[in-house]
């Protein structure tokens, strides 16, 4: 589901030069989200100054663990994508209230022909 929501968004904004790699990192941050985390998760994407960034929320305030890599484990490298394949990515306090933390990356993204911002918000 979360996969779709990116690539309907980013269809729907005449963006596809990272759909793949947003796709696949919201993905692995959403499963986080659902294993790790409190709540129903919140995606939210925004474009601005060649930058997309997306985050994922939920209401489970502790701190991300990243893992270290071995070879033998078959889950435990949703992170470790998030850091080899994104721009840059971290961790922020919710905002409007809500408990609990987001967990953002970003990508190069070329501007948009309709403006330099737009942002949508599913969850």
């Amino acid at each position: 589901m979360a996969r779709h929501l990116v690539r309907a968004q980013l269809t729907d904004w005449g963006y596809d030069g990272e759909s793949d790699t947003a796709e696949l990192l919201v993905s692995e941050l959403f499963t986080n989200a659902l294993l790790h985390g409190r709540g129903a998760p919140i995606i939210t994407l925004s474009f601005r100054e060649g930058t997309l960034r997306c985050e994922v929320e939920d209401e489970n305030p502790a701190p991300l663990q990243v893992r270290e890599e071995s070879d033998t484990g078959e889950n435990g490298r949703g992170l470790l994508l998030v850091d080899l394949l994104s721009r840059s990515w971290g961790t922020d306090r919710t905002r409007r209230g809500r408990p609990g933390k987001a967990v953002w990356f970003e990508l190069p993204a070329h501007p948009l022909p309709r403006g330099s911002r737009q942002s949508g918000r599913y969850g």
